[in-house]
């Protein structure tokens, strides 16, 4: 079983490195293999909705690492989101790669476990954590609980080292997330079926 982590900070080794680090860590004692993925300090361009992706399953942009995601999180059985915290919500550049990641695509992800880790200096983890966590409450992704909402603070990566309580949180939602997928793995092996879908309904409020 593999894990992706995607670092949506500018700053590779920053803090929100940091504490996918705790993640990964406990992740791999128990055994998952884990990869982080760092989505640069380049701008990363906005979704323009031009559907291109509706048809070929990747961005008509290529100039980032956004297929590059889609294509590790195709391959991979969990995925967790790590960005910083900027002016009480995820930085701009996660936010935009994320929304090229999931737009057209989303269905290739269904019922792989997810969850949302955020960093920051004081304050807006709690509306930060909540944006994130849309991305997979709207493509039929578990969402991994933790003991806390996930998130740890400091300004550098030392200061998210004195945060034991935001580790903690951390390696709880690492466990987490190797029980879920290890439940689901037996519940394949049993023969559990995936929820039966229906076919999708649209309704317009403009009418």
């Amino acid at each position: 079983m593999k894990v992706l982590l995607l670092n949506g900070s500018p700053h590779q080794n920053g803090c929100t490195h940091t504490a996918l680090s705790e993640v990964a860590g406990e992740l791999n004692r128990l055994g998952i293999e884990t990869q982080e993925l760092w989505i640069g300090n380049q701008p990363v361009r906005s979704c323009i909705g031009c559907g291109g992706c509706f048809q070929t399953k990747r961005c008509v942009f290529t100039d980032d690492r956004v297929n590059e995601c889609v294509e590790a999180l195709e391959q991979a059985d969990g995925f967790v989101v790590g960005a910083p915290v900027h002016y009480a919500g995820p930085a701009g550049a996660c936010n935009a790669f994320l929304d090229r990641v999931f737009y057209g695509k989303n269905s290739r992800f269904a019922y792989k476990p997810a969850a949302a880790v955020v960093s920051c200096r004081r304050g807006g983890a709690s509306a930060s954590f909540d944006r994130l966590n849309k991305y997979f409450t709207i493509s039929s992704m578990p969402v991994v609980p933790s003991q806390y909402w996930n998130s740890v603070h400091g300004n550098t990566p030392d200061e998210v080292r004195q945060d034991l309580e935001g580790l903690q949180v951390m390696r709880t939602l690492a466990r987490n997330m190797a029980w879920l997928l290890r439940s689901i793995e037996a519940g394949k092996a049993a023969g559990v079926p995936l929820p039966e879908k229906e076919k999708r309904v649209n309704t317009n409020y403009i009418r």
